[in-house]
């Protein structure tokens, strides 16, 4: 622990907050003509953002010390209200000093002014809060939700304030009727949860993999001591024409040419006998039959494969024999370990299992396709390559106008699986692209009419920003709410001039994208980040969405994880928190309304600690 600094006289301390509002006013001035560009309303809110960052550009923490040893505001809690707080303590060391009172101009915003304003922005965005809790929740939808209006209004019961649809996945058929069931919620005026849209964005994905073939696994239950539980059930349809429906808990296939025919009687003897793809001779038992369709019981582990012979046996004696069919496609996936190299293809075709010679080195490297063509000419030698939101790391070795050649360096030591559409991110790489793509323009017209936030995925510049505003302009939709997506580094940087601009929009927050965040920044910055995020946004009186990953566990197993519990209690310092979809994703709803119930109840911020912010700048 560092040593604490000996308080300095009154004068000094006043000499140093002169200087800091001194600062302030010289950085706003410098940049009054981004003020003067914005409406009237916002300027109160640029103009205090442009003080936050030249104050973020000092080291406080001295100052901040030496405060709090003569009973003075630390100035841990300036953000919204950055020149009346510098204010406020000049008032107390003139006091101190003997000196009347400074007559000075007044601030864009008071101390209630600045919380004020950050309120009426979350309402204009994200409605008004419940009584019960200020923080909004937000829930990316599943595919099944178009055809789920029962579920939707689970959600909206258990606390869902925003329905999130992602246009990355699914079409526009199914969207609209996903947000046409949202909106006919049979919930409240004051409760109608709204629709957001997210943006695809040029993300950079894996492509297709060619599948692993037709092949079922079947798994009987076992307790701890490998004692059977349940045995694997296989229903088998031996008559014409396609198999009925598949019956609860059960894996149903189909009889191809089965010889002789089904007989009319067979004995409870009866049993289904295999040579499965390891070569071992598996067998159920018969436990039901419904005319043409034989229920089987399997009590050993079995791998069968489209097109298996089979037979139907009575005592080893055999009564008809066949083929198993309808087995469905294994996708494709890569399992890849450190060392391993990866071949990321330019051209859009199916990817591979790499091929290995007798001694074991590989002959064809494993390989997939890269949807980002700019990573083809944007990405160098040397830089790092992370995959599936960090789970597999990589580094390039050499590059050519349509590949990049790998080596992975990051990798579960048991091997790391790798499928088609997981995100791949270029933290080193520069990407001079715009974030609107000919996709995205044609998902944002045909949502137009259904959606009340659209997001922006993987902006980079101001510039992004004035082109989705000139897009909702000329969709006549300047009333949408915009919701500006951090992921990457390129817009974390140049946070503060995006936030300018963006000031020029009348409903408008931003989202912490936290799983594409910490890929790009390290997973080691991304706490800093947040805070950076969440303070900027702050001092510019904007609401912010907190996502990825927010009892991501619960959601689908229907229980938290500790840590995740305390990360979701985390979500009271943003405006809103994003959950992902799962099939408990009611009860994740539910509980996390209940924890941010409670923190609200005796939340207050903690003093914080200023270094100079990494962020706090804008290009001349």
């Amino acid at each position: 622990m560092s040593a604490v600094p000996t308080p300095s006289p009154p004068r000094l301390l006043y000499d140093a907050v002169s200087e800091l509002r001194r600062a302030a006013l010289a950085y706003e001035q410098a940049h009054q003509d981004r003020i003067d560009a914005l409406p009237p309303q916002r300027r109160a809110s640029a103009r205090n953002l442009l003080h936050y960052i030249a104050v973020r550009q000092a080291d406080l923490r001295p100052l901040q010390t030496q405060l709090a040893q003569i009973g003075l505001s630390s100035l841990g809690m300036l953000e919204t209200h950055v020149l009346a707080a510098l204010d406020a303590v000049l008032d107390r060391l003139e006091d101190l000093l003997g000196h009347a009172r400074s007559q000075r101009p007044a601030p864009p915003c008071t101390f209630v002014e600045g919380l004020q304003l950050l309120q009426h922005n979350t309402t204009a965005l994200l409605n008004p809060p419940r009584p019960q809790r200020e923080v909004r929740i937000m829930v990316t939808l599943a595919t099944e939700a178009a055809q789920d209006a029962a579920g939707l209004r689970a959600l909206v019961e258990a606390g869902m304030d925003i329905a999130r649809i992602n246009c990355a996945h699914d079409d526009a058929a199914v969207w609209q009727r996903m947000a046409e069931l949202v909106h006919g919620t049979d919930a409240s005026p004051q409760r109608r949860p709204l629709v957001q849209i997210d943006l695809a964005g040029p993300k950079s994905r894996t492509g297709e993999l060619l599948p692993q073939g037709r092949i079922l696994h079947l798994r009987p239950r076992h307790d701890v001591r490998g004692q059977i539980i349940a045995p694997a059930l296989l229903a088998l349809w031996c008559g014409e024409g396609p198999p009925p429906q598949a019956p609860e808990g059960q894996i149903l296939l189909h009889a191809g040419a089965l010889h002789p025919p089904l007989p009319a009687q067979l004995p409870p003897s009866a049993r289904l006998q295999v040579t499965d793809l390891r070569s071992r001779a598996r067998q159920g038992r018969l436990i039901s039959r419904e005319g043409a369709l034989l229920v089987f019981a399997f009590e050993r582990t079995a791998y069968l494969a489209e097109g298996m012979p089979f037979k139907l046996t009575n005592d080893s004696a055999e009564m008809a024999a066949g083929t198993l069919q309808g087995i469905a496609e294994v996708p494709g996936e890569l399992r890849l370990f450190v060392g391993d190299p990866l071949v990321l293809l330019r051209e859009e075709r199916p990817g591979h299992a790499g091929q290995r010679g007798d001694d074991g080195a590989f002959t064809t490297p494993p390989q997939v396709h890269c949807t980002l063509d700019a990573a083809f000419t944007s990405a160098q030698v040397g830089q790092s390559v992370w995959l599936d939101d960090g789970r597999i790391g990589a580094v390039i070795e050499t590059r050519t106008d349509d590949t990049l050649q790998l080596r992975i360096t990051h990798a579960e030591p048991s091997g790391s699986r790798l499928k088609a559409e997981k995100g791949i991110n270029f933290p080193d790489t520069h990407f001079d692209l715009p974030a609107l793509t000919e996709k995205d323009r044609d998902d944002l017209a045909a949502m137009a009419r259904h959606l009340d936030l659209v997001a922006l995925s993987f902006l980079r510049s101001p510039q992004d920003v004035r082109q989705l505003r000139a897009e909702l302009t000329a969709l006549h939709r300047d009333d949408a709410g915009v919701v500006l997506k951090i992921e990457n580094r390129q817009a974390f940087d140049r946070l503060p001039a995006i936030l300018l601009e963006a000031l020029a929009h009348p409903r408008l927050g931003v989202m912490v994208a936290r799983g594409d965040l910490a890929v790009e920044l390290g997973f080691e910055r991304l706490s800093e980040a947040q805070e950076e995020i969440l303070w900027m946004c702050e001092a510019a009186h904007l609401p912010v969405i907190w996502a990825t990953q927010i009892l991501d566990t619960m959601a689908r197993s229907g229980l938290p994880s500790r840590p995740e519990v305390s990360d979701a209690a985390l979500s009271i310092r943003a405006e809103c928190a994003m959950l992902n979809k799962g099939p408990h994703i009611v009860e994740a709803v539910r509980f996390l309304s209940g924890v941010l119930e409670r923190m609200e109840g005796h939340y207050a911020k903690r003093m914080t600690l200023r270094r100079p912010l990494s962020i706090a700048e804008l290009p001349n």
